[in-house]
């Protein structure tokens, strides 16, 4: 079938106009396009975090890794996302995992989640990737008094069946941590993250597999995949790649020919984000939002937002049912509607950059790590927006499959990836939700 997403969702020769683009302090080193016919051991699609890590993961162990990117590295996601290095990567609550898991199996895929942010740190001191820019923790705001009980809840249900150190800020002890905004009732402060600048470590990550031995094409998009006896051979645009395994790590940006196995599993969707220009310390205060902590509000179509190192506040958000360059205008007005709304002092204030792009759901609403073909082709798909310390792990965790050093994964992450019911639909499924859940989140 066609592609869910207007064409310009997969422009990959189309920059991105983000301000990581603008701020980054690694260059983009542009390895060459993949040219003729070459083979590998194993072929990686996406030079996103999965794939990258993947690929050094497979380097490091002398696994000879080839990774082919559509675009440039970190023109998917992974280099245009918010920088959220946090838990995440499920849209089920964990009241809900533990329910359908059992708790030893739930409590396994949370400490995975927190490997996973460890995991990140670690790779970019190990490899000099200066990209962290911001302190540790968490804050999801209550943007309506309905929405206190619920997160109360939370913090209770997390300290005493998760075992996270998270509690909750009442509404009147917001302005003492600069987290006041005009519809905040409280917060949920979580102990587990950190924000990153997602370009600057994308490309850390790039540079690192390349020092290891990976080789990196990009602006090579595979239009096509057949099978040569054992092998598997990849087609793109100026050759192919022929390869004893594959691994698919392009979660928002895969597309349903790349291989039947995927076709009709994912549902991308857009995600949108406007960056103001650097706010003052006397501006922020007036406001009441000083905290360079990462934050969301508790909306199912949520807002996120932080800080910036240098002032700048980013300011997020679901939603959108069109990605053709036509609906953008649209749809940077709305951001900036909402972002005057929930901070009026800012309100007017002048937003430099505007960019977008997609994340992928399951119909479970869990993420996922499989195997297809006989346990030759490999995913970890399904990020939900919180890929970049799971992306990142399970990138690594793929490669330890590979290399004969699997490890022991919970059940949430390990569930065959389920089709959508009637597929075709996805787009209807999508308009309902956003319909319904923009009631919803009134209260």
């Amino acid at each position: 079938m066609s592609d869910l997403h207007h064409p310009a969702a997969h422009a990959y020769d189309r920059p991105v106009a983000s301000l990581w683009a603008a701020s980054a302090r690694l260059a983009d080193q542009a390895p060459p396009a993949l040219e003729g016919d070459q083979a590998t051991e194993v072929a990686i699609i996406g030079g996103g975090v999965t794939g990258l890590n993947a690929a050094l993961t497979l380097a490091r162990a002398g696994i000879a890794a080839h990774v082919v990117e559509a675009g440039a590295i970190g023109w998917g996601a992974s280099g245009r996302n918010g920088g959220f290095c946090c838990l995440g990567s499920a849209k089920l609550s964990w009241p809900a995992i533990i329910r359908r898991f059992g708790r030893a199996e739930g409590l396994a895929f949370l400490d995975l989640q927190r490997q996973a942010i460890a995991y990140v740190r670690a790779l970019c001191a190990d490899h000099g990737i200066d990209c962290i820019q911001g302190p540790p923790g968490e804050a999801i705001i209550a943007h309506h008094r309905a929405a206190v009980p619920r997160l109360v809840a939370e913090a209770r249900f997390h300290t005493q069946v998760l075992g996270l150190a998270s509690r909750w800020l009442p509404r009147e002890a917001l302005a003492e941590r600069g987290l006041v905004t005009a519809q905040a009732q409280g917060a949920l402060l979580l102990p587990e993250g950190f924000p990153l600048q997602p370009l600057d470590y994308v490309r850390g990550l790039a540079a690192a597999a390349g020092r290891a031995g990976a080789t990196i094409s990009s602006g090579s998009p595979v239009t096509g995949w057949r099978r040569d006896g054992a092998r598997h051979r990849l087609v793109t645009g100026r050759g192919s790649l022929s390869a004893a395994r594959v691994v698919v790590a392009t979660a928002g940006y895969t597309r349903d020919r790349l291989h039947p196995g995927l076709a009709g599993r994912l549902l991308p969707v857009l995600s949108n984000i406007v960056a103001t220009r650097p706010l003052t310390p006397a501006e922020q205060a007036a406001q009441g939002w000083t905290s360079a902590t990462m934050a969301a509000d508790s909306r199912t179509l949520l807002h996120y937002f932080r800080l910036l190192p240098d002032g700048r506040l980013l300011f997020g958000a679901r939603g959108g049912l069109s990605a053709a360059p036509a609906a953008e205008p649209i749809t940077r007005a709305r951001l900036e509607r909402d972002l005057a709304r929930m901070f009026p002092a800012w309100a007017g204030v002048e937003t430099s950059h505007f960019w977008r792009g997609l994340t992928d759901l399951s119909a479970d609403r869990l993420p996922h790590l499989g195997t297809l073909e006989g346990g030759t082709v490999h995913y970890a798909l399904a990020w939900h927006g919180g890929g970049v310390a799971m992306g990142s792990l399970c990138g690594a965790v793929i490669a330890e499959q590979i290399a004969g050093r699997g490890r022991s994964l919970p059940q949430p992450l390990t569930r065959p990836l389920p089709a959508f019911p009637l597929p075709v639909l996805r787009p209807l499924y999508l308009a309902l939700a956003y319909g319904i859940f923009g009631l919803t989140d009134s209260f």
